[in-house]
């Protein structure tokens, strides 16, 4: 995924008042989060409106943690679940953000911690 922004890590860390150790242990916590398993588990039970909330909370800790992609391909799932119109190739594209996303968060991690 070349000139792709996975991370903002400048725009995030102003939303922490510039507190790398605070910002890697976010990160961390996010990574132990179940929020995709639990969305593909929704989608998977055709529980969309369970999946419609799931979304949105990765979708605000997208944003929250200036995770660029995921959040971008998060916004795109909500709308399509919003709108019952739901491309199936849409929750491949939230997983291979969210895969990407994850190498990225593990170097800022190991660089603030």
């Amino acid at each position: 995924m070349p000139d792709i922004v996975l991370i903002n890590v400048e725009d995030a860390l102003k939303r922490v008042v510039n507190n790398k150790k605070l910002y890697a242990k976010l990160l961390t916590k996010f990574k132990d989060d179940n929020n995709l398993k639990e969305l593909e588990d929704f989608l998977s039970a055709g529980d969309f409106e369970k999946a419609k909330s799931a979304v949105h909370t990765l979708k605000g800790l997208a944003a929250n943690l200036s995770l660029v992609e995921l959040h971008k391909q998060s916004l795109e799932m909500e709308s399509q679940l919003k709108n019952n119109q739901i491309n199936p190739n849409q929750i491949d594209e939230v997983k291979k953000a969210f895969s990407i996303t994850l190498v990225e968060m593990d170097k800022v991690i190991k660089q603030y911690e």
